[in-house]
């Protein structure tokens, strides 16, 4: 008779889950003992990396990932990063051990007490098997729980004496569908209402990239003849930024994005929620007269929005479905627009005045990296206080080319970078990998860089040091908070840092060396760490 282990990794073959994300505890060590050879496992130094590395991988292959960490401590470290992977909506299968079942009554060392209880509301569902035996129909259940829509993390505590046990008979394969169709007669009441608009406005977000949706939404786009707004703060690009129809990313603030949108009668929101804010700005939350309509395959995101009329279904087949309804449709003359300079950035660029500090500012370090940049490049980015002067530099016009949080938690988007580019590599595209970061974001999950270096992936990661939390220099101001302690950052030496993690590293200060230093990185056999000191400009938030 086989044991727990066997039929458990026959099923992880099955749905081809052989990769495992991890850090190793003790109570994981009787899941990986006698680690099969068709199976790889990554190592990062932190378990939040650990979460980082195996999203980023979801993201850029479209599957699902295996991750694997200790318990309690272990999967405590994870909740920054989860609360990301949650929002992004990536189907990671999280697990970590238990202690061992006959001394959980008396809660001895290393206990995760209350195992279901810690990673919520962070995952979809979490569960401990009530017996050894029901450990792959629970791994069944978990992936997928973790595939179908909306899409997100799940968890399994695992007792560290249940792997020995016997199993009669394999586990049960199932399949699951990623993607269901809207209701067609309110997807028709969507069509009639963008029709007969005046001046219809539409809202695209970061499900239409994951759904590899481009093409639907640029056809949808030209057969309605509107203009196209990215939702704010979205974490993937929905729309190319080179369209005419494309009009910038939306400010995350109600009074603001109220006021974008004045104008127009109708807006349609399709995969993004209603929408993501973070300063508070007063304001109504739409302009006089305007409806709203919200097509999102979560529930939970079109119950909470505060306004507008909402559709379940998948977003890519919903704008599919909506092109066909206005086939024969003649758009209106389109309104005159102005394009937004900083894109997807929910700020506006800065307004860098001459310094005395000779530093080079933010926006020239990314206007030479564009120039240098192959054409595919992929985009990651955690550099909160330079967005503006980044996308104003670097327009996005590939799909999938563009990854940054849905939580606006520090700490994802570096380890996020290693596992795109564990990805890039494993799909064979091979499209080589930016990571743009702050020097107090880079601080956050640093070690992850040891594991780009354990794997020889060449990625580019560019450190702004402007030595100071600027973008919480740009809240305090919005907030009228001064004196706020904490906001600097002094005496960091990030090429040290860099180097005892195995990377490639140097601190360059001016634009030649910058774009001699980047076009060389991605032949490179190990990360390359530049960092490059700018001149502190504290942007608006608004």
């Amino acid at each position: 008779m086989q044991s727990v282990r066997d039929v458990t990794y026959q099923l992880l073959r099955e749905y081809g889950l052989t990769t495992i994300f991890g850090n190793v505890g003790s109570t994981e060590e009787t899941f990986l003992k006698n680690f099969p050879a068709d199976f790889r496992y990554v190592l990062a130094l932190q378990e939040a990396s650990v979460i980082g590395i195996a999203d980023g991988f979801a993201q850029a292959t479209g599957r699902a990932a295996l991750v694997n960490v200790h318990t309690a401590a272990g999967l405590g470290n994870t909740l920054g990063n989860l609360m990301t992977a949650s929002l992004n909506k990536t189907p990671l299968i999280v697990t970590a051990g238990q202690q061992t079942r006959e001394m959980l009554l008396m809660e001895p060392w290393l206990t995760n007490v209350e195992a279901t209880m810690l990673p919520r509301p962070w995952v979809k569902w979490a569960y401990e098997p009530v017996r050894a035996e029901d450990v792959p129909a629970a791994f069944m259940r978990a992936i997928a729980t973790a595939l179908q829509p909306p899409a997100g993390p799940v968890f399994l505590s695992l007792p560290l004496d249940d792997w020995e046990k016997p199993c009669a008979g394999p586990a049960v394969v199932r399949t699951v569908s990623r993607r269901f169709a809207p209701d067609s007669a309110r997807l028709a009441e969507f069509a009639k209402a963008l029709s007969e608009a005046l001046s219809p406005v539409l809202i695209y977000g970061a499900a239409i990239d994951r759904g590899n949706g481009w093409s639907e939404a640029i056809a949808f786009a030209e057969a309605l003849g509107a203009p196209v707004w990215a939702a704010p703060a979205s974490e993937r690009a929905p729309f190319p930024e080179n369209h005419p129809l494309y009009s910038g990313g939306l400010p995350f603030a109600i009074g603001p994005l109220s006021k974008k949108l004045e104008g127009h009668d109708v807006a349609l929101v399709i995969g993004a929620p209603v929408f993501r804010y973070y300063p508070y700005v007063p304001g109504p939350y739409l302009p006089d007269g305007m409806r709203l309509l919200h097509i999102s395959d979560d529930p939970a995101e079109t119950a909470r929005a505060p306004v507008g009329d909402s559709l379940l279904g998948d977003a890519v087949l919903s704008l599919a479905a909506l092109t066909e309804l206005l086939r024969g449709f003649k758009p209106k003359t389109e309104k005159a627009r102005e394009m937004m300079t900083h894109r997807m950035a929910p700020h506006p660029p800065s307004q860098a005045s001459q310094r005395d500090d000779n530093l080079l500012t933010a926006a020239q370090v990314f206007d030479a990296l564009n120039e240098i940049r192959p054409a595919n490049a992929v985009l990651v980015e955690e550099s909160p206080s330079n967005l503006g002067d980044l996308h104003r530099s670097w327009p996005i016009t590939e799909p999938g080319t563009f990854f940054t949080f849905a939580s606006g938690g520090l700490g994802w988007n570096l380890p996020a970078s290693v596992g795109i580019a564990l990805g890039e590599r494993d799909t064979g595209r091979n499209r080589p990998v930016i990571m743009i970061i702050g020097d107090g974001s880079f601080q956050y999950s640093v070690q992850s860089i040891w594991t780009a270096a354990q794997l020889h992936l060449p990625i580019l990661i560019i450190v702004l040091r402007n030595a100071e939390y600027c973008i919480l220099k740009s809240f305090a101001v919005l907030e009228d908070a001064p004196g706020v302690p904490g906001l600097d950052l002094p005496g960091i030496d990030t090429v040290s840092l860099a180097k005892g993690y195995g990377c490639d590293a140097a601190r360059v200060d001016n634009i030649d060396a910058i774009k001699k230093a980047a076009a060389a990185a991605w032949t490179n056999s190990k990360p390359t760490v530049l960092e490059i000191p700018i001149s502190p400009e504290v942007p608006p938030l608004i």
